[in-house]
């Protein structure tokens, strides 16, 4: 049950958004009680955190096992983290728009929390990048931090506008972003 609560929620959060969404209309479409809701959770605020804190940590998990993969270089690392990243559009399209879009209604204190996690998965991807640059795969020319930012910016933005499901597909726009990235958009010489 407490699954389905949370499934409920991103659906009618992504639709009424977190403010607009009452626990009323959660039990409403699970079709059971306010205290079912409350033997889960203690208030919308606690439900809204399970969700970000599941999604965050999920991704960092599975960034966690990239950069521990000593087998694969910081380019190879660097496309896996961005392919994690828009490939969860398709499996957690929704989660990912609430992940972003309803930051902005936690408590200072769980707000905190999340930001701290994607600060470190920022950080993660920043320290792929500077192992590249040490390495010589990567132009020592342009900060780490900068270019995890960019990753992050296009990856991010992507929830926003990208369909799976339409005319580009995932690994299209995962090998744009990574040929951007890395060779720019001017034509070769």
């Amino acid at each position: 049950m407490k699954r389905k609560i949370v499934e409920e929620s991103v659906k009618l959060f992504e639709t009424k958004g977190y403010s607009e969404a009452s626990i009323q209309d959660i039990v409403d479409a699970l079709g059971v009680t306010k205290g079912t809701f409350y033997y889960y959770f203690d208030s919308k605020e606690q439900l809204l955190m399970e969700i970000q804190m599941v999604y965050i940590d999920d991704l960092l998990a599975k960034q966690r096992q990239i950069m521990d993969d000593t087998g694969k270089d910081s380019k190879t690392k660097i496309f896996e983290i961005i392919q994690l990243l828009i490939k969860q559009i398709r499996t957690h399209g929704r989660t990912a728009k609430i992940f972003f879009r309803e930051l902005i209604n936690l408590s200072e204190e769980n707000y905190m929390v999340i930001r701290k996690k994607r600060e470190q998965f920022r950080l993660n991807l920043q320290q792929v990048i500077q192992d590249g640059i040490e390495q010589g795969e990567l132009r020592r020319d342009l900060r780490a931090d900068l270019i995890a930012f960019a990753i992050l910016g296009m990856c991010n933005w992507s929830y926003q506008w990208f369909n799976p499901n339409g005319p580009v597909t995932d690994d299209e726009l995962v090998r744009t972003y990574l040929e951007i990235l890395l060779n720019g958009i001017q034509p070769h010489a």
